[in-house]
C-alpha cells in the first residue's frame, strides 16, 4: 500500500518541552520502530511539521547581530527539513528498518493572489514586549499581533497548490525507498517574472500532507498526532472519540482551527478528491491508526 503519514510535532517534542537536539532523537527513538515496521510493509511517505525549529532559527537570525536583516523564513524552513530528515533517517536506520531513506528538500507553489496572502495570521519565533515587536516589525517590515502576555511576528498561511518535487518522490518511491517530503509544508514559491520566489509564509503541513497523497495516488492518508482521534464535546464529561466521521458530518463539528481543525479539513479533503479513506490518530500507536483499529477514519460518504 501506499502510504502518507503526517507526523505531528509531538513526533519530536512534547508541548512545552525545550527544543533540544537531544530531547528531538529521545522523541524520534521512542516512535521509530513503528515507523520502521511501516516503511517495511509499504510504499511510506513521511511528511513532519517544523514549528518549534522554525521558531528557534527564526529567533536566532532576528536576534544576530552580525546580520543586516534576518533571514528568510523559506530557507529556514528549509533547513528545518535537513536537520528534521537527517534525525528521523538516523531513527529510522536505528530501530531496524530494511528500507532506504532519503529525505528531499521540498518547495511547494502557492498562489501570489491566495485570499490567505493578505492575512497574515500565523504566528512564529519569538515572544516579545509590544515596544520591541513594533520596533523590530519597523525595522523588517514584519506583521505583528499579540499574543497572550507578549508580541509575535505573523506570517500568511496560504494554500499549497503543487509540490515541485512530487515526480523525484515517485522515482524514489519507485526504487524502493522510503521518502520523507515536505518537511514544515513545504518551502512557500510563488512563480513571478524571474522565475520561482522564496516567500515569507507558512504552509500547513497537514494540507500538504493531504496533496502529497493525493498526487503520488495514496491510498491512505494518516495524520497521526497527540490525541486518540477526533473527539467530540472535547473537554467535557461527555467527551468521545469518533471512530468514522464524513466531510459533512466533520464541518458541523465547528472543530478549532488552531488545532483539531485542519487536520480534519485536510483529510476531507484527500477523501473528498480520491475516494478513499484518511484517518487521525494517536501517534504512540501508529500502526493500530493505519489499520482502522484506532483513530478517526474519513470517508468522502457513509
Amino acid at each position: 500500500m501506499r502510504l502518507v503519514v503526517a507526523l505531528g510535532g509531538n513526533a519530536l517534542l512534547h508541548r512545552g518541552e525545550r527544543p533540544e537536539a537531544s530531547a528531538q532523537s529521545a522523541r524520534l527513538a521512542a516512535v521509530a520502530p513503528a515507523l520502521a515496521r511501516l516503511a517495511d510493509a509499504h510504499e511510506l511517505v513521511l511528511v513532519h511539521g517544523n514549528g518549534p525549529q522554525v521558531g528557534l532559527l527564526a529567533r536566532e537570525s532576528a536576534e544576530d547581530p552580525v546580520l543586516g536583516a534576518p533571514y528568510p523564513l523559506g530557507l529556514l524552513s528549509a533547513a528545518t527539513q535537513g536537520m528534521i530528515g537527517s534525525l528521523l533517517q538516523v531513527a529510522l536506520r536505528s530501530a531496524g528498518t530494511t528500507m532506504p531513506v532519503s529525505t528531499l528538500v521540498t518547495h511547494v507553489l502557492v498562489d501570489p493572489e491566495d485570499p490567505e496572502m493578505h492575512r497574515p495570521e500565523k504566528l512564529i519565533g519569538a515572544v516579545y514586549d509590544e515596544r520591541r515587536a513594533r520596533a523590530l516589525a519597523k525595522t523588517h517590515g514584519w506583521s505583528i499581533a499579540a499574543d497572550g502576555g507578549g508580541w509575535r511576528r505573523v506570517v500568511p498561511s496560504p494554500r499549497p497548490r503543487r509540490i515541485l518535487e512530487l515526480d523525484d518522490a515517485r522515482t524514489l518511491l519507485g526504487a524502493g525507498r522510503t521518502v520523507i517530503l515536505g518537511g514544515g509544508g513545504g518551502v512557500p514559491v510563488i512563480e513571478d517574472a524571474g522565475g520561482l520566489r522564496t516567500i515569507d509564509a507558512v504552509i500547513d503541513k497537514d494540507r500538504t500532507a493531504a496533496l502529497i497523497a493525493q498526487q503520488l495516488d495514496a491510498e491512505l492518508l494518516a495524520i497521526l498526532t497527540d490525541v486518540p482521534g477526533v473527539i467530540a464535546d472535547y473537554g467535557s464529561p461527555e467527551a468521545t472519540v469518533l471512530p468514522e466521521l464524513t466531510p459533512a458530518t466533520a464541518t458541523a463539528l465547528d472543530l478549532p482551527s488552531g488545532s483539531m481543525g485542519p487536520k480534519v479539513d485536510a483529510a476531507s479533503e484527500f477523501a473528498l478528491a480520491t475516494g478513499r479513506s484518511a484517518v487521525i490518530g494517536p501517534l504512540e500507536h501508529a500502526e493500530d491508526v493505519v489499520a482502522g483499529i484506532l483513530g478517526t477514519r474519513i470517508r468522502s460518504r457513509p
